[in-house]
């Protein structure tokens, strides 16, 4: 069977010759930057221009040595820090209140997706970012090795489409169970309490009337108030789904906290307990966090570890059946 030019060049084509040739290029754009900040910065003093390339230097050399999925989840860092940013600004809070927070009784769905990168606290935002920085660097890890082993091989430069798939999928996934629990388990719930009749006990004497009238009634007032269904916000939900993604991909691995106490303990271990956690808080209400988007993301990491990679390939057959290196018989 005659062999084809465009065959022959595409067999001869690897996943690893791609990302070497596109290092090269992301090499040859710093370069081509910090030429760049060089011709601008001829106007400056010469005393501070040291300075100027230094600064380049101590900013790139850790971004460009980093892997590629720690460049991207560094980017949804930033991006998450600009939103909390605008938190911030006093004549926004109103419409970052209905843009960018997702309340299950609004009437709003573009909103489990904005949601996803607000956070109001500073605290949140830490926490969610030094998690994003390590499990989904390591989820994304797990990306680029199931697509080397793909069979047929596919060709594919970057894992970042593929991760950012993942990642916004998991955070729309983990609302929407947290949106569904709402509307279709507590919100009856409270229905049910506000349309509940009221009783009042019978007495059967003016003294006894009196002291009923008497007796302190906002505690039991108070408990009979249904609790109100609050909005969410944050990417706890997708980074969940990378926390167990990580957890199944790599079940080897240790974790430990950044500070102390900082005992290293196995990955499933600690995955598990957290999941343990949310479960407990799910079932008694607590309302610190949003427990069932926690679980929602855990589910889907754990769903995508077993049929992910193989959707996401058969998608980009479908779509593009052309990356698939062709097999040439001899």
């Amino acid at each position: 069977m005659p062999v084809s030019a465009t065959s022959w060049l595409s067999q001869s084509v690897t996943n690893a010759d791609l990302k070497r040739a596109h290092r090269v290029e992301l090499v040859k754009k710093w370069r081509a930057w910090f030429n760049d900040i060089t011709d601008e910065a001829r106007g400056i003093p010469k005393v501070v221009r040291p300075w100027l390339a230094a600064g380049y230097a101590a900013f790139m050399n850790p971004y460009g040595n980093s892997s590629e999925g720690k460049r991207l989840c560094w980017k949804i860092c930033l991006f998450n820090a600009a939103i909390w940013v605008a938190w911030k600004v006093k004549r926004f809070q109103a419409p970052m209140m209905l843009r960018f927070t997702h309340h299950p009784l609004s009437g709003l769905s573009y909103t489990l997706f904005t949601s996803m990168f607000s956070h109001k606290s500073f605290f949140h935002l830490l926490c969610n970012c030094l998690a994003l920085e390590s499990f989904g660097s390591a989820a994304y890890l797990y990306l680029v090795r199931e697509q080397d082993k793909a069979a047929p091989e596919q060709l594919e430069v970057s894992a970042s489409w593929h991760f950012l798939g993942f990642f916004l999928s998991a955070g729309l996934f983990s609302g929407l169970v947290s949106h569904v629990v709402s509307t279709k388990l507590l919100y009856p719930r409270v229905v049910a309490q506000l349309s509940a009749p009221t009783t009042v006990a019978r007495t059967e004497t003016w003294a006894a009337a009196v002291a009923a009238s008497a007796a302190p009634a906002t505690a039991a007032a108070a408990k009979a108030t249904p609790k109100p269904i609050l909005p969410s916000l944050g990417a706890s939900g997708a980074i969940y789904a990378s926390v167990t993604l990580t957890a199944l991909a790599f079940p080897e691995s240790q974790i430990s906290l950044i500070i102390p106490p900082s005992y290293p303990i196995d990955i499933q271990t600690g995955v598990g307990a957290l999941v343990l956690l949310d479960i407990i808080g799910a079932t008694r209400g607590w309302r610190m966090f949003d427990h069932w988007a926690h679980l929602g993301g855990a589910a889907f990491g754990a769903a995508y570890y077993c049929y992910g990679p193989a959707f996401w390939q058969n998608l980009r057959r479908t779509f593009n059946p052309t990356t698939t290196i062709p097999v040439v018989p001899t």
